[in-house]
């Protein structure tokens, strides 16, 4: 199946030729019919000689509907330019091609309706010329009647031949499906129709719809009920649990976390000056966006530039974007998306800079380059913005988990991990650095690079958090090192004589720095701020030893050589490591190990 727009002046027969096709009223509304004219999309289908259906969404064709016209042309690949032979091509028609053209629709038929009434060959001949400089140059045209079905045969073997020559939709893609119509049902709730133009739909599918979750409690396809719909197709979606009211034309219903909705854009705008604040035109949505000129595109005649949205927009890499001016109510002309998550512009002489990384972008989705720009981006997020992303990397492109690096930003990481890791930090005690500190220094988006950044370096280890060279150990700050050293000095002659607090000043030893060399083992800090070598527990064991057992505190300092300042955090210590075990009251005694015990 295949959908082709209509689009042409009003009056020039389009519904009446889609009925001949199709043997079906494309106009839906009693207004529409008592008015003669197409207000709203219309919707109609037939099979083709060849056995493959065509669906026609029928646009209006008056000036003042061109909204209308937009939101039914723009998700379609293909379109039937109808002008009648006894008018020729109309103010309409020009401001219809101006729309396709912006759109990038380059495939078409022309049809010269009311054959009967005038000679069709010079309205052939005057749409070839006008068609001539845009993106429908060199399409056919084929003469008919509607009324008395002239042609009829023909049209339909051309559309044959368009249908053939279309691209086929993917139907593994995401959805995103544009919705231009919601409207309510009995006993059945809310149904929205669009184009489904790739991907494919089943029921019960979970479908994102602004910031709420739907499904699909039911679908049609051509009027019948399906179980899957794949694209392209015109299709009917029953969702749950919302109402019609709160679905409107130009919401989108998407794959969940499939997509970036953004309000903000990059762009390559292929026209004249562009004004301060456009209407932007994609599928079947109409959002009022302020533009900002960034600078000139490689490409003559276009530019750089950025639109911010008044409400976001699942956007990706090459989407066509229609932009009208709301003052004038004309085309200005058509951008194409070169970014849809761009950084923003805040130093001075940023914007040249970014339209000079934008000036030779064409819309196409490339894994190389758009890394080239970025420098890092996850799977996920490239997928999101329409990038494919292969098991085959691009060049110069480096894996760590879910993320992709450029290998010269990848280079650069690495060298920052290694300076920071030799560099010497200003804390008491260097124990290596923690992630978030790395994190935060190499400006990385996400710890799970930091992780394959530290496995890539064989000198390094990752030890409780910390990151430092492989085999060391932690280390005190060398002004620390050195007052922790003469402490050291001082207590290898009295190994139990810890200097009083005073002293410890002296040796510019605080709390915090006897803290430190504690964590770094390079003493045992005992309650009371009583300093001590790491060896004493051992020390103090070998010369308890000696004491008949079980002994007295009084003894225990006397053997010790110290005061009981120290011997009560001492003994205490001794009792919470196992060394000595309260017998009575104030009496201890050594443990004796269990290997010797009788």
């Amino acid at each position: 199946m295949q959908v082709i727009a209509t689009a042409g002046h009003v009056d020039h027969g389009k519904s009446t030729l889609v009925r001949a096709l199709t043997g079906m009223e494309p106009d839906r509304w009693a207004e529409e019919r008592r008015r003669g004219m197409t207000i709203d999309l219309g919707y109609a289908w037939t099979t083709l000689p060849s056995g493959e259906q065509v669906a026609f969404v029928d646009v209006p064709g008056h000036e003042r509907f061109t909204t209308n016209m937009l939101a039914g042309v723009g998700p379609v690949p293909a379109v039937l330019l109808v002008i009648a032979a006894d008018e020729g091509w109309a103010a309409q028609t020009d401001e219809h091609v101006r729309a396709l053209d912006a759109l990038g629709v380059g495939h078409g038929l022309v049809a010269v309706t009311r054959s009967d009434l005038a000679d069709p060959i010079a309205a052939i001949d005057q749409a070839r010329e006008r068609l001539a400089s845009t993106t429908l140059a060199g399409i056919r045209g084929v003469a008919v009647s509607g009324q008395t079905g002239a042609g009829l045969e023909e049209l339909r073997a051309a559309l044959d031949a368009l249908v053939c020559g279309l691209q086929p939709a993917d139907t593994e893609a995401r959805i995103r499906l544009w919705v231009d119509r919601s409207f309510s049902v009995r006993g059945s709730g809310t149904v929205v129709t669009g184009t489904l133009a790739a991907g494919t739909l089943r029921r019960n599918d979970v479908l994102e719809l602004g910031e709420s979750t739907v499904t699909v409690r039911a679908l049609q396809r051509l009027g019948q009920p399906a179980a899957a719909v794949a694209a392209p197709a015109r299709v009917a979606v029953n969702l749950r649990a919302i109402g019609s009211k709160d679905v409107r034309r130009g919401d989108a219903l998407l794959t969940p976390e499939a997509w970036r909705r953004t309000t903000t854009a990059d762009f390559r705008f292929d026209g004249a000056d562009v004004p301060s604040h456009v209407v932007a035109h994609i599928g079947a949505a109409a959002v009022p966006a302020r533009v900002r000129d960034l600078g000139s595109s490689e490409r003559p005649g276009s530019s750089i530039v950025r639109l911010v949205f008044d409400s976001p927009l699942p956007l990706q890499v090459g989407d066509r974007v229609l932009l009208r001016d709301p003052g004038r109510r004309q085309v200005i002309g058509g951008a194409t998306v070169l970014d849809p998550a761009p950084p923003w512009l805040r130093r001075r002489g940023a914007a040249k800079a970014r339209a000079a990384s934008l000036a030779t972008g064409d819309g196409s989705a490339d894994t190389g380059a758009e890394l080239a720009r970025r420098g890092v981006a996850s799977r996920a997020f490239l997928r999101a913005i329409g990038v494919p992303v292969g098991d085959l990397l691009p060049p110069g492109v480096t894996a760590a988990g879910s993320w992709l690096v450029t290998d010269t930003l990848w280079q650069e990481w690495l060298s920052g991990l290694r300076a920071a890791v030799e560099r010497r930090p200003s804390a008491l005690l260097d124990a290596g650095i923690n992630h978030a500190d790395l994190v935060r220094l190499l400006k990385l988006e996400d710890s799970q690079l930091l992780t394959a950044l530290i496995q890539s370096c064989p000198e390094l280890e990752d030890t409780g958090g910390r990151v430092r060279k492989r085999g060391s150990a932690p280390a005190l700050r060398p002004d620390l090192d050195k007052a922790v050293s003469r402490l050291l000095a001082s207590l290898h002659e009295e190994p139990f004589a810890a200097p009083e607090q005073q002293r410890l000043v002296a040796l510019g030893l605080g709390r915090r720095e006897l803290g430190a060399a504690a964590a770094a083992q390079a003493i045992l800090l005992l309650p009371g701020d009583i300093a001590l070598l790491p060896t004493a527990p051992g020390d103090a064991a070998e010369r308890l030893r000696d004491l008949p057992q079980p002994f007295t505190l009084s003894a225990a300092r006397q053997a010790l050589g110290t005061t009981r300042r120290v011997a009560v955090p001492l003994l205490e210590h001794l009792d919470r490591v196992g060394l000595t075990e309260r017998v009575d009251g104030d009496l201890r005694r050594l443990r004796v190990p269990a290997a010797v015990r009788p």
